[in-house]
């Protein structure tokens, strides 16, 4: 009976076993199956995202070129050609009887005397004749003779400060210019200085080096026998309303800005401008007003010149020759 027993139990134990691997050997096979299934997938998402990163990314488009609108082409003036001025009669002959406007005109007009006379051709114009609206006077070219005085002087119908004389044909274009300012409503101006003799202009000069030494008074004010206001051409102006200001004063008023703007359509240029003293000699003076005539100060204007040096062709002169 024991044996049988035994043999029961061993029998039990081996059914039990064999379930027992069955079920292992099934769980091992989907574990494996499962194993099997899944690894490919993962692989395969792996192969494309490799890929992806291997691919090169698609081409940016490239914007056609668009159609370009023809464009004006610019104009630009041509200079005037050099012209033997000297050999045209009609110009000899207004040289010859003192009208520079005449004579200008014969020419062929500012543009074509002004690129003669800064050519070096124009040989019959003389820059340093002061009788002459083209005239001009700086450190490095004195007035000759040195103690010159225009043959005639008149006194402006404007506000007068000093009681300074112009030659006449300054003398009634200064008083159109300053109508013409109170008029546009800019204000009224005063001549403050005109005329100045040669005497005058050295006990002026002689003032200002015993106050700012030599080196500082010829950065404001000119030697006897080189100031343009020996001309009669030259006017210091200033701006009023009840009272007149001083010159140092006046730039940046309405008169003044106004004055920058339009004094070549009543034949003024201001003299010594700003950024120009390593050429003029002089300190910015936006009161001092040179007299050049309407033509040649509307091809001053026109021609974006700063310096009368310059725009005649002549070297600067910021020192005194000795």
């Amino acid at each position: 009976m024991q044996h049988q027993r035994a043999r029961r139990a061993a029998g039990v134990r081996l059914v039990f076993g064999a379930m027992a691997g069955v079920a292992l050997a099934v769980g091992g096979a989907a574990a494996i199956t499962a194993a099997l299934v899944s690894a490919p997938l993962s692989s395969a998402a792996e192969l494309v995202a490799a890929d992806a990163q291997l691919e090169p990314p698609p081409p940016t488009p490239v914007p056609l070129p668009q159609p370009v609108e023809a464009q004006p082409t610019p104009m630009i003036a041509a200079a005037p050609a050099i012209v033997d001025i000297c050999a045209i009669p009609a110009f000899t002959a207004a040289l010859g009887a003192g009208d520079d406007s005449g004579a200008i005109a014969a020419a062929g007009g500012a543009d074509v005397f002004r690129t003669a006379v800064a050519s070096g051709t124009a040989g019959c114009v003389g820059l340093g004749d002061p009788a002459r609206v083209w005239s001009v006077v700086n450190k490095t070219r004195p007035f000759d003779p040195v103690d010159y005085r225009p043959a005639s002087l008149t006194r402006p119908d404007v506000r007068d400060i000093a009681a300074g004389d112009l030659r006449a044909d300054a003398a009634a274009s200064l008083r159109e210019m300053f109508a013409a300012a109170a008029g546009a409503g800019a204000g009224e101006l005063a001549l403050d200085s005109g005329f100045r003799s040669y005497s005058t202009q050295r006990t002026t000069y002689q003032r200002l080096v015993s106050a700012k030494g030599a080196a500082g008074a010829d950065l404001v004010s000119a030697r006897p026998g080189f100031s343009e206001h020996q001309s009669g051409l030259a006017a210091d102006v200033t701006a009023c309303s009840s009272g007149c200001i001083g010159l140092e004063s006046f730039a940046g008023t309405a008169q003044q800005q106004w004055i920058a703007a339009h004094s070549w359509e009543f034949g003024w240029i201001v003299r010594y401008e700003d950024e120009c003293t390593s050429i003029t000699g002089y300190s910015p003076e936006p009161w001092h007003l040179r007299y050049i005539g309407p033509e040649l100060a509307g091809a001053y204007h026109a021609g974006g010149w700063r310096t009368l040096e310059e725009f005649l062709g002549l070297p600067a002169a910021p020192d005194y020759a000795d």
